[in-house]
């Protein structure tokens, strides 16, 4: 059987999916451990608090990565 064929948008879809893993590796890495260090009963409040700010974190990396390459993929105006 053979594989459809990968669009640019396709490659650029799975390269910044590949820049990105490596660059949140260490939120996730802390957001799995704050949620295996929970109980029922923490798992709201300071824990909660916790999972989001690494989110914010992560979500800030991902506008960060992709405005890179905007700013790489557009020519200077002539």
């Amino acid at each position: 059987m053979q594989e459809p064929q990968r669009t640019e948008p396709d490659l650029a879809t799975q390269r910044l999916t590949a820049e990105l893993t490596k660059l949140i590796e260490a939120e996730l890495h802390e957001m799995v451990r704050t949620l295996q260090d929970t109980t029922p009963a923490t798992l709201f409040g300071a824990t909660e608090f916790k999972i989001r700010a690494l989110a914010l974190k992560i979500a800030a990396k991902a506008y960060q990565q992709h405005l890179a390459q905007k700013k790489t993929a557009t020519k200077a105006p002539v």
